[in-house]
C-alpha cells in the first residue's frame, strides 16, 4: 500500500480516539481495565552461558518447558535476584496508575495462587492504587517468570504461568467484576493473555464493541504470532490500539507475505477488518532507539526517540511495557493529540 510519512517533535504519540471515550481529570477511577497474566519476575543479572545453558536467545520471550524447569532454581541459588510484581499486562497497568496519579484509575483481572508470592503481588498492586480483582486458585501456584539480564543490559524472559494459565471467563460474570467491566471505558490486554484465555476477550470485546469502548492489545512477542495465530485473528477485530516491537511486527509480516517493511506491515494490521466501524485502527510499533512507527487510516507516521546514553541504561527489562503504560495515562486523561 502507498505511505506517506510525517515526522513529528519526538513525544508519544497520541490519537483523537481520547475524545471519542475521554474523561475528564476528576472522572478516572476505573476508567481502565487490564486483563493478564500476573508474575512474580524473578530477575537476575547473569552471564550469556545461563542462556546458552537453557537455549534462550537474547532479547526473548518464551514460555517455559521441562527443560527449563531447573533454571527457577539455579536463578535463586546461584545469583543475587530480585523479585517483582509483573507479567506484561500488570507491568503497563502499574505504569498506567502511577503515570495518572488517581487512586483506583485501573483495575486489573488475572489468575494467582493462594500463596505468599500471590499475596505479595496483591498488596504491592493496592499500594499504588490499583483495583486488583485476581481470581485466586488454590490448587495452583502464583505464576513466576526468570528475567535473565545479560552483559550487555539485555533481557530475556522464560514464564512459567502456573496458576496465571487457569484464568477462567466465568470470573468476568461475578457481580463485581462484571461491574469493573461495565464501568470501564478501556481496556488493555496483552497478547500473552491470547494463549490463557480467548474467551474472555472476546467477551471484553463484545462489551467494548456494543458500548463503542475502546480496546488495547499487544502482540507482545513473535511466538505470539507463530503459535497463537488462530486466537490472535480471533482477537483482532475488536482491537482498536494494536502495539508491538519490530520483531513482533516482522513475525506478523512473515506470517502474512506482507515483507519485512515495518511501515507496510503497520499499515496491513491497521486495515484488517474490525468488528466496530465507528474508528480505525491504530498501529504503534517501536523500534527501540529507532524511530516508532504509528498507522492510521491509511497514513504511516514516524516519531523519532531521544536516544538514551549506554551509561545510564540498566536494563531493558518493561520498557515495552512502561511505554505502553505511559501511553494509556495520557489517552484516558483525555489527550486529543492526533499522531
Amino acid at each position: 500500500p502507498d505511505r506517506r510519512y510525517r515526522d513529528q517533535p519526538p513525544q508519544i504519540p497520541l490519537s483523537t480516539m481520547a475524545a471519542q471515550t475521554a474523561a475528564t481529570e476528576t472522572d478516572l477511577t476505573g476508567i481502565l481495565l487490564c486483563a493478564g497474566n500476573p508474575l512474580l519476575d524473578i530477575s537476575a543479572e547473569v552471564p550469556m552461558t545461563v542462556l546458552e545453558k537453557y537455549g534462550v536467545s537474547p532479547n526473548s520471550a518464551i514460555l517455559a518447558e521441562e527443560q527449563h524447569q531447573p533454571l527457577f532454581k539455579e536463578l535463586v541459588d546461584d545469583y543475587a535476584v530480585k523479585y517483582i510484581a509483573g507479567g506484561a499486562t500488570q507491568n503497563s497497568c502499574r505504569v498506567c496508575q502511577w503515570m495518572t496519579g488517581t487512586p483506583g484509575a485501573t483495575s486489573y483481572f488475572g489468575c494467582i495462587g493462594d500463596d505468599a508470592f500471590g499475596k505479595q503481588m496483591t498488596d504491592e498492586a493496592a499500594a499504588i492504587g490499583m483495583n486488583v480483582q485476581y481470581l485466586v486458585d488454590p490448587e495452583q501456584v502464583t505464576g513466576t517468570c526468570a528475567v535473565l539480564v545479560d552483559p550487555t543490559g539485555e533481557r530475556s524472559l522464560v514464564t512459567n504461568l502456573a496458576a496465571a494459565n487457569h484464568f477462567k471467563a466465568t470470573h468476568l460474570a461475578d457481580a463485581a467484576q462484571a461491574s469493573v467491566i461495565e464501568k470501564a471505558k478501556y481496556y488493555y490486554m496483552a497478547g500473552f493473555f491470547l494463549t490463557v484465555s480467548l474467551e474472555s476477550i472476546e467477551t471484553i470485546g463484545r462489551h467494548a464493541v456494543e458500548q463503542k469502548k475502546l480496546v488495547m492489545m499487544n502482540l507482545s512477542a513473535p511466538f505470539i504470532v507463530q503459535f497463537f495465530w488462530d486466537q490472535l485473528n480471533a482477537a483482532m477485530p475488536y482491537v482498536d490500539i494494536m502495539f508491538g516491537n519490530e520483531s513482533e511486527a516482522e513475525a506478523f509480516g512473515e506470517k502474512m507475505g506482507w515483507g519485512t517493511d515495518i511501515a507496510v506491515i503497520a499499515q496491513g494490521i491497521s486495515a484488517l477488518p474490525k468488528a466496530s466501524g465507528f474508528r480505525g485502527r491504530t498501529v504503534i510499533i517501536t523500534q527501540g532507539k529507532d524511530a516508532t512507527i504509528v498507522a492510521k487510516d491509511g497514513e504511516v507516521m514516524t516519531f523519532p526517540v531521544t536516544v538514551l546514553p549506554k551509561e545510564k541504561l540498566v536494563d531493558t527489562n518493561g520498557a515495552g511495557d512502561a511505554f505502553v503504560g505511559g501511553f494509556m495515562s495520557q489517552l484516558i486523561k483525555g489527550d486529543r493529540r492526533h499522531p
